[in-house]
């Protein structure tokens, strides 16, 4: 019997493509309800009627609440009853970010802290938050919301173990391929009307893990978690002109065109820095970086010899296992959107 066995589980943000993996895992499990948490009606209503049709009886353990996590008393109406809470409600375009820094404040970092207040105060026995790899050594306003979402988690994880009821953690992972707005989709919808693929800078790495992968993730978190852990999973990498290539591979070539980097872009990602490594422990396919549970007595604390404040190097998809165009071919056929549009290109369906 598994620990949601009969339990509630609220998926914030559960609309989006995390939340329909999720229910993909969980719905025919013995699990008691699923709690869709977010703000757009219309997704909702989509959602509702997708899973009537295709499983009725499943769909009864789903239920929907209309919310935004900017709105504490929107958060609190929807928690009684929760077991266990996944955060991913989140803005996550980095672009737009930047062009609006503080809207990016209000749901990441604000937003974070209402639903975990709401939590602690409702009892909700785990939670864990999803944070992206933009959050280390951020150099644009949506990994800055996200690197603060992470501090405020590890504020309230320090609250809740105080109290001795919720346990906080928080999960962290790089690209999530044909996740909503990431650009494979992108990709294939620019083959399909004939165009060239546009490249910002086609020697940028970046990490690769499929929706399933980001649920595991947080599946482990939720078991192995004490209160502020950070979890990452080890990822492999390619850059933006291999993945390119593995693309047009599958879909077909209609040339690239160079558009330059985009506001707020980085050459690669850093899932964990020289700082957190030091206090990093390896999980296996996973690391997991303990919470400093210091206070702020530092009189308390004293060393002797050298002090090591930092590993050696982080952990970057420039140092990841590079893959090369066929592995890279081998991971997004790992993807359920790629299968259906090379289905949907076979029969004919792409006009």
């Amino acid at each position: 019997m598994s620990a949601f066995s009969g339990a509630t589980l609220m998926i914030t943000g559960g609309t989006g493509s995390f939340g329909h993996t999720v229910l993909k895992h969980f719905l025919h499990t013995d699990i008691g309800e699923i709690r869709i948490f977010s703000r757009d009606e219309k997704k909702q209503d989509d959602m509702r009627h997708e899973l009537q049709a295709a499983d009725p009886e499943s769909a009864k353990k789903v239920r929907f609440y209309i919310g935004n996590v900017r709105d504490p008393q929107s958060v609190l109406d929807a928690m009684p009853g929760v077991d266990y809470i996944f955060h991913a409600a989140a803005l996550k375009q980095v672009p737009s970010c930047e062009f609006f820094p503080m809207e990016a404040v209000m749901t990441n970092v604000e937003g974070t802290n209402n639903v975990l207040h709401a939590a602690i105060a409702s009892g909700v026995r785990r939670v864990v938050c999803l944070s992206t790899d933009k959050a280390a050594y951020p150099i644009n306003a949506m990994g800055t919301s996200k690197a603060m979402m992470e501090h405020v988690v590890r504020a309230n994880a320090r609250v809740a173990a105080e109290r001795g009821d919720t346990v906080i953690c928080c999960t962290r992972y790089g690209n999530v391929m044909c996740s909503r707005g990431s650009v494979i989709p992108l990709f294939i919808d620019q083959i399909r009307k004939g165009d060239p693929i546009t490249i910002t800078n086609p020697e940028m790495t970046r990490f690769l893990m499929n929706l399933d992968e980001a649920v595991d993730l947080v599946q482990f978190a939720f078991e192995h978690a004490n209160p502020g852990d950070l979890f990452i999973q080890k990822s492999d990498a390619s850059t933006i002109g291999v993945l390119a290539q593995a693309v047009q591979q599958l879909f077909g070539d209609t040339g690239t065109r160079i558009i330059g980097t985009r506001h707020g872009e980085k050459l690669y990602e850093t899932l964990m820095t020289r700082e957190e490594a030091l206090r990093s422990e390896d999980m296996g396919n996973y690391y997991r970086v303990a919470a400093d549970n210091r206070d702020l007595n530092y009189d308390k604390y004293f060393v002797e010899g050298k002090v090591t404040t930092e590993a050696d190097e982080s952990y970057t998809s420039h140092n990841t296992r590079r893959l090369d165009v066929a592995g890279t071919v081998n991971k997004i056929l790992t993807t359920d959107y790629v299968q259906e549009q090379l289905e949907a290109r076979k029969a004919g369906l792409w006009h």
